[in-house]
């Protein structure tokens, strides 16, 4: 398991200083099912807009 987890997202209601992501889990998905090659083929769909 990462110890931390960094996110660049600012606008993210997860984002914390240093660009740490404080969310409990992270889910994450690929755009072409279960595999991905490279980062660019993948989602956070953790993030959630900060309001």
């Amino acid at each position: 398991m990462a110890k931390d987890v960094l996110c660049e997202v600012n606008n993210c209601t997860y984002w914390g200083s240093g660009n740490k992501c404080t969310a409990d889990a992270i889910y994450v998905v690929s755009h072409k099912g279960n595999h991905a090659s490279n980062s660019q083929e993948t989602d956070c769909k953790t993030f959630e807009p900060e309001l």
